[in-house]
């Protein structure tokens, strides 16, 4: 074999390399991109849920493929779909929400759904071809109300007082400008205590859903010896309980040496 016949295989092997490579590393979908009515199935283990995409869903550089398992993050809709889930037969379900992105992997918020029941073919008589409902298309079976869409684009502000009597959510609502450190609590899981500034009031925390916001303010704390103060929004949501907050921003708030670090 001659040097440069070596050299050609080689170089096509390691381009074979690089390409598979390249495949199975397909990029997570942005942080924040939204899901407007996707079609897929519910599945749950270990006490989570998860949704099984029907088709490819991308948004120009990442990419979520046809038959993709991903988690859906607790909210005010996810109880509400289990709920409805345990009075149906079929697990179809169309989708919307925010996908999120943390340490290249994407979780879905859910923030409404709709059932998507399987109907017989009345074209072909005895076929069992199934075809599902349109919804939101030109002569749609089933349309969102324009009521939802209106809660979709415009949440809720939470104020304090709601806060120190334990409001009971039954839609998210947005919490924003306050400050508050991150903690982990005893089983690992990050959580956010809401700053009293050193008043005399109950202590207030909520578990923090993953999101590329919660890991660049982990690092930022992880490089600090002290506690760091940040001034966060976010969107607060119940489930089963407990209260969870997805984060939207997350800036470090210093002190100016009024108070203590």
């Amino acid at each position: 074999m001659s040097r440069i016949t070596a050299i050609l295989i080689f170089v096509f092997l390691s381009c074979d390399a690089l390409c598979a490579e390249a495949v199975r590393k397909i990029p997570p979908l942005h942080d924040g991109f939204g899901l407007t009515g996707v079609d897929g199935k519910l599945s749950s283990a270990d006490g989570k849920w998860f949704f099984e995409f029907d088709s490819d869903v991308g948004d120009g550089f990442g990419l979520i493929s046809a038959g993709s398992i991903v988690e859906l993050l607790p909210s005010t809709a996810l109880e509400k779909i289990t709920v409805d889930i345990q009075n149906r037969p079929d697990t179809d379900y169309r989708l919307w929400g925010n996908v999120t992105k943390y340490k290249d992997e994407n979780f879905i918020f859910p923030i409404y759904f709709l059932p998507v029941s399987a109907a017989e073919d009345q074209n072909k008589p005895g076929s069992s071809a199934k075809a599902k409902i349109a919804i939101n298309e030109p002569n749609d079976a089933l349309a969102i109300p324009e009521e939802i869409v209106k809660k979709l684009k415009n949440r809720r502000v939470l104020r304090q007082e709601q806060l120190k009597v334990g409001v009971q959510l039954k839609q998210d609502y947005i919490l924003t400008g306050r400050t508050a450190l991150l903690e982990r609590k005893a089983d690992g899981e990050a959580e956010v205590i809401l700053d009293a500034f050193g008043r005399n009031v109950p202590e207030i925390s909520f578990r923090l859903l993953p999101c590329e916001v919660l890991a660049r303010a982990q690092y930022e704390q992880s490089i600090e010896a002290d506690p760091v103060r940040f001034k966060i929004a976010g969107i607060l949501t119940q489930y089963k309980g407990e209260y969870y907050l997805l984060l939207q921003k997350a800036t470090r708030a210093y002190s100016h040496e009024n108070f203590g670090r």
